[in-house]
This record gives structure tokens, C-alpha cells and sequence, in this order.
């Protein structure tokens, strides 16, 4: 059996196709797993646990289907989904992970991470993520009427896209001295992680970093088993 690790989907409604992707991967690929570990940004947007949308509830189901079959669920917020919480959690049988989570499995040792913590040359992004991440701001915001946090989350994904158009491609990768450290931290040669979305695999004096991809044309899977990790790519149909 294996481990799966897959990241940033960033599911929305306005791209059904990759819905239909990860739910074919739920119920194909993942479903013969040991464990399947979402690290971050499953959705585009999640505006609390009360998000009535289609979407959400489908997605729901289909991880609840997948973890009563016996597959371990495990969850990362990320900085799109970072109001993930108790009730998401319990309705797909997941177990919602802090920001830096060790996994063992076959003998290997990895840190998993969504990796938004490491791209510490970006100082407004980081300066947000500080409030975002804070309980008392996420308890108010969860709190907001549902039709304000739309608006809010619509808002966001605006000023995001218009941030990081302006910005160096440099400073939305991650800092090597971020990942030295996290890596010391832990006392780990292996380090997963999403966000950037820079699949890649990259030899470090400590070790190894992977970085998983971002649905999009592809979607991207790392398989860790007994012959160790495997970073994966398939084609994201848009049939119908």
C-alpha cells in the first residue's frame, strides 16, 4: 500500500473539470491507499463550515465516502481554505493537521507543510498571513454574516491575483534559509510541500525538498511506498 500527497486543487465551481478529476482520483487511485494527505488549498475559497454551495457538500461526501472505506484523511489548511475547521473535518472523517505535521510511513520520515510559512521574502504576504492565521480574526471572520465573507473572499481572490502580478517570481518561492531551518527543526531530510505550484524535486545539503503541483491541466500526486517517493502527473480532462 501507499501514501498519497496531493496539494492545491484550488476547487471552484468556474473549473468543474477538475472537480471531476479529484473525484475520480478519490475513488480510483486514493481508495487503494494506506493514507491520502491534502496539504493545503483544496478549495479555491472556503468561507467557513457553513458554506451551503454544491460544491462543497460534494466534495464532502466524497471525502466521507473515502475515509468510511478505511483510508486515513488527513488536512492542511492552506492560504485559500484557511477557515478549514472542526465541522469539515468531522463531516469528511479527516483529521485537520497544524502547519508542520511529521509523517513515517515504510521507513521513511518526511515533514509535510503547505510551504506558504517558507516564502518568507514576501513580506505582505506573510504580514497577511499572520492575521489570517490568528484565532481571534478567523472566530470573527467565521462569525460574519455568509453573504459578507462571500464578498470578502471574492475580494481577496482579486487583490491576490493583482498583488502577485506585480510581484518577482523569486519572492513567491520559498526561502532557502526558511527551509534549512524548518528542516533542522525537525531533524528531517525530507520535506513536502505545496503552494508555489513548482512541482519539482530538489537535492539540498540536508536532503531532499518535494514540491507538489496545482490541479490545473495537470494534476499532481506524490506516492510514497516501500521503494520511496514517486512525484506523479496525469491530465486533467476537460470533458464532460
Amino acid at each position: 500500500m501507499s501514501v498519497l500527497f496531493i496539494s492545491d486543487l484550488h476547487l471552484a465551481p468556474e473549473r468543474p473539470e477538475v472537480t471531476r478529476a479529484f473525484l475520480s482520483f478519490l475513488s480510483n487511485r486514493a481508495s487503494a491507499a494506506k493514507a491520502l494527505y491534502i496539504l493545503g488549498d483544496l478549495f479555491e475559497a472556503w468561507i467557513g463550515d457553513d458554506d451551503p454551495t454544491e460544491l462543497a457538500a460534494e466534495v464532502q461526501d466524497a471525502l466521507r465516502k473515502l475515509s468510511d472505506s478505511g483510508v486515513d484523511l488527513y488536512v492542511q489548511q492552506g492560504n485559500r481554505d484557511f477557515l478549514l475547521g472542526n465541522r469539515f473535518s468531522k463531516r469528511c472523517g479527516a483529521v485537520m493537521l497544524g502547519d508542520e505535521h511529521i509523517v513515517e510511513y515504510a521507513g521513511h520520515r518526511a515533514l509535510a507543510m503547505h510551504g506558504d510559512s517558507l516564502c518568507t521574502d514576501d513580506i505582505d504576504y506573510q504580514r497577511f498571513r499572520r492575521k489570517a492565521r490568528n484565532p481571534i480574526y478567523k472566530w470573527c471572520l467565521s462569525h460574519l454574516p455568509l453573504k459578507r465573507r462571500q464578498k470578502l473572499a471574492t475580494d481577496w481572490r482579486a487583490k491576490s491575483m493583482a498583488a502577485n502580478s506585480n510581484k518577482a517570481s523569486a519572492i513567491m518561492d520559498v526561502n532557502a534559509e526558511a527551509v534549512s531551518a524548518v528542516m533542522s527543526k525537525h531533524s528531517v531530510k525530507v520535506l513536502i510541500h505545496g503552494h508555489t505550484h513548482r512541482p519539482n524535486r530538489h537535492l539540498l545539503a540536508e536532503g531532499e525538498r518535494i514540491v507538489l503541483g496545482d490541479w490545473h491541466d495537470l494534476g499532481w500526486v506524490l506516492c510514497l511506498d516501500d521503494s520511496g517517493y514517486n512525484l506523479e502527473s496525469f491530465v486533467v480532462s476537460s470533458q464532460k
